[in-house]
């Protein structure tokens, strides 16, 4: 058995990490860290895991706690994973880490996004990008992962087949992306209180999410990103568009998606436009795509769970293939409805 450690167990990731695990037949969960919640049992934490791991105690971090460890999921806010990588790394362990400090290739790239210097832009060539579907070999040979973000993930996955398949000018994209509340943190914030949202649709970030970088460094792209807030729980539905580079059938871009992703056990192609309950819970993503004459535009749309696809699901994803497992073991692709 695998024996993993958690840092950042007392978040909304974390929980999702432990539930998965919980039923991993490859994976244990053995330590849960989360400095905020330190000394509190995970059921109290998070009161949805009961049973046998419920008794577990959320733990203060500290690097003599990763002895015996194979495997840490890092899921911290950015900034905080620089901060102990090489360290944990050191260990022999292997590292997933959801957070933005190992995703961007280029240091520069990442203090012109983030607005702070990268502490630690040696060991950005250690980290390899975590979108199985992209990067699946280089994953198998990985002693660290930088799992992608969730709506990076969405976007990606809608669009990386048709820009490899030359349909869509990648200087012309423009992504639109709603995420559930979920997406922002469980940290109390006056923006995504019951309130705020409940009844309510609104953009933010405009021209300067973070994200943006990422998905142009994935696409090499130039391309506006609009995130807007979702009044649910969680799920992220991705509107992509993009100028067409020659006429075509209207069904040529669905057919690029169906060609790439024919093999891919998280990743369905659909006739319909999809949408978040089809992936709710799941580590599913499910992409469509249209060429309309009439603008000479594509139109692509992708619909993940945020805390899935989007984040735990991807980490374990990207971890049994790290430890030589089927990158499906553990996991689903089906949502639950309704």
């Amino acid at each position: 058995m695998i024996r993993s450690a958690i840092l950042g167990a007392s978040g909304y990731v974390g929980g999702e990490l432990i539930r998965l695990l919980s039923r991993h037949p490859g994976i244990n969960a053995v330590r849960l860290f989360g400095d905020s919640q330190a000394g509190q049992p995970l059921g109290a934490v998070h009161p949805h895991i009961g049973g046998s791991l419920g008794a577990l105690e959320v733990e203060r971090f500290t690097l003599n706690a990763l002895d015996g460890i194979d495997l840490v999921f890092a899921a911290l806010p950015h900034g905080k994973s620089q901060k102990w990588a090489e360290a944990i790394l050191a260990t022999g362990a292997k590292l997933v880490d959801l957070g933005a400090d190992f995703r961007l290739h280029d240091a520069k790239v990442y203090a012109q996004w983030y607005g702070e210097a990268h502490e630690a832009p040696h060991l950005l060539d250690r980290f390899i990008y975590g979108i199985p579907e992209l990067h699946r070999d280089a994953i198998r040979g990985a002693q660290a992962v930088a799992a992608a973000g969730c709506y990076p993930t969405a976007a990606i996955l809608a669009c990386k087949p048709l820009v490899d398949a030359g349909l869509i000018d990648p200087a012309s994209l423009i992504v639109d992306a709603a995420s559930g509340v979920s997406g922002a943190g469980r940290a109390i914030k006056e923006g995504t209180a019951f309130n705020t949202v409940d009844g309510s649709f609104a953009a933010y970030g405009l021209l300067t999410h973070r994200h943006t970088a990422e998905m142009e460094q994935a696409l090499g792209a130039t391309l506006l990103f609009t995130p807007h807030l979702l009044p649910t729980a969680r799920g992220i539905l991705a509107t992509c568009y993009a100028t067409a580079t020659r006429p075509m059938d209207a069904g040529e871009p669905l057919a690029a998606l169906k060609a790439a992703y024919v093999d891919e056990p998280f990743v369905r192609v659909s006739d319909d436009p999809p949408a978040t309950k089809w992936v709710a819970g799941s580590n599913g993503a499910v992409v469509t795509a249209r060429y309309d004459a009439r603008t000479g535009r594509v139109l692509a749309l992708s619909a993940i769970d945020n805390l899935g696809k989007g984040a735990a699901g991807q980490m374990i994803q990207c971890a049994n293939l790290m430890f030589g497992l089927d990158e499906a073991t553990g996991l689903s692709a089906e949502g639950v409805f309704p």
